[in-house]
């Protein structure tokens, strides 16, 4: 039983240690705010990478002129759909 009791009493000492240094850190240094998500990349731009990555590999392994142009298609659209986006969301 005293062996319980020293255990909680540890357990509770590093709560309440954990908790204190917290506060000051969050006292002195301010809360850190996450950084927002960009807005324009999206479920379309995330396939785009995806399918860049796809093409980068095929063309790795085989660098043929086809591949070539096959990732800088791919590229292209993706820079494409980025600019058209940010654009979007900077003119509304």
């Amino acid at each position: 039983m005293e062996n319980l009791n020293d255990r909680e009493d540890i357990n509770r000492a590093w709560e309440n240690n954990k908790e204190t240094n917290k506060t000051l850190a969050e006292d002195s240094l301010g809360l850190y705010e996450m950084k927002r998500h960009k807005p324009w990349f999206d479920e379309k731009y995330s396939r785009f990478l995806d399918e860049r990555k796809q093409a980068k590999m095929q063309w790795f392994q085989d660098p043929k002129r086809s591949n070539i142009d096959n990732l800088n298609n791919i590229r292209r659209e993706a820079s494409r759909h980025c600019r058209n986006q940010k654009k979007e969301l900077t003119e509304s």
